[in-house]
């Protein structure tokens, strides 16, 4: 096993590299960077200025007053004209854009091995505070989303499994399959015109993790506070519920299909022939392997919830996680954060992989990764 995890540890290293490539190719291949950016916000705030000016002196003509045409040495609004050469080589200087692109992208990815990600180009702080800032948000929408999926959805498709084709499974996989026809964000909407203030009852919050009175404290605080905890359930249980409605199906289904394929295999039959009840024979024998997969979709199931999942949730709830971050940065041009938060991101997905893949020895310690050859 330690040969197989070695193996793995050193594809990520390619693997990585080669997510960082081709992302870095196509943003900087994609027009609007930040640089372009600041320029057309800038002849932006040059075209009003100028329509200002223009509308105070055509109101002093209208008047009757007199206006004095500016002097050869006096300096009209240079932004009217277009912005100074040097200005613009400056601007791209400031922000690394005077260096080849492949010079960039090596300088970055050297940064990048010492977790340096550099500061915002916007926001005036380092990447890695961004990152710190959002994370119990993200943290917490992933983590609870992924533990109730899997406490409802293993039972239900145990049951399922058992109970093929009654009415039951019929039923059941009617209402789980209509969950997630309802988009999510349509789902939070309707929550909030129920539950939030929105037309009928005003129970829960709308914004953040915590109240004002709990802003500053911190999670220990909390454990031993329980108005805290209290109020930290009260913001979460919207999103939560919005989150939820759409993620049982995939689950449940594949919880049921890989129960029923193994009760199908000679070794229940065998089980079942020496006088073993249904019970033992499903918890003794079929759980173990029918889990196998199941188990190993968990980290990768938390790691969608955690960097994708929720991003038109956090817009909804005004919760400022780490899909808003990407968000905000993308549309910003904000590479820092883009770069930054994608490679730690896909770091920590590549590594998160290699876990569920080691869970499947923890469910069955039968497998030798050694013999397999990885």
């Amino acid at each position: 096993m330690l040969a197989y995890i070695v193996r793995r540890l050193l594809l990520v290293i390619p693997t990585l590299f080669g997510i960082m490539v081709l992302n870095f190719v196509i943003v900087q291949a994609a027009p609007g960077g930040p640089v372009q950016q600041i320029i057309a916000q800038l002849q932006g705030t040059a075209v009003e200025a100028t329509a200002r000016v223009g509308g105070e002196a055509g109101s002093e003509v209208g008047g009757g007053s007199q206006s004095t045409a500016p002097s050869e040495g006096g300096s009209a609004y240079r932004g009217a004209q277009g912005l100074d050469p040097e200005f613009i080589a400056d601007l791209e200087k400031e922000f690394g854009f005077d260096k080849p692109m492949h010079e960039r992208f090596f300088l970055m990815m050297g940064n990048y091995l010492t977790f340096d990600f550099g500061e915002s180009f916007f926001k005036d702080q380092k990447v890695v505070d961004l990152v710190i800032d959002r994370m119990p948000v993200s943290i917490s929408l992933g983590l609870w989303t992924t533990l109730l999926v899997y406490l409802v959805s293993i039972p239900l498709g145990i049951a399922k499994a058992v109970r093929d084709g009654s009415r039951f499974d019929v039923w059941t996989s009617g209402i789980v399959i209509a969950g997630s026809a309802i988009p999510s964000f349509l789902f939070a909407i309707l929550l909030i015109i129920l539950f939030a203030g929105g037309r009928y009852l005003d129970w829960f919050p709308l914004r953040g993790l915590h109240s004002n009175e709990f802003l500053g404290f911190s999670f220990l605080d909390c454990v031993t506070a329980p108005a805290c905890i209290v109020d930290y359930f009260r913001h979460l249980a919207l999103p939560l519920t919005a989150l939820l409605i759409g993620s049982f199906a995939g689950m449940t289904m594949l919880t049921k299909n890989s129960f029923i394929d193994q009760i199908n295999q000679q070794y229940v039959v065998t089980a079942r022939s020496k006088g073993l009840t249904e019970r033992r024979v499903l918890y003794g024998h079929v759980f173990r392997n029918g889990m196998l997969i199941v188990i190993a979709g968990f980290p990768g199931a938390f790691a969608s919830i955690l960097f994708t999942g929720a991003l038109l949730i956090e817009i909804i709830f005004s919760l400022n996680g780490l899909g808003l971050l990407g968000f905000e940065a993308a549309i910003g041009r904000d590479y820092p954060v883009m770069f930054g938060t994608l490679y730690f991101f896909a770091l920590m997905g590549l590594m998160l992989n290699i876990i569920g893949d080691l869970t499947y020895m923890l469910v069955d310690p039968r497998i030798d990764f050694e013999r397999q050859g990885g």
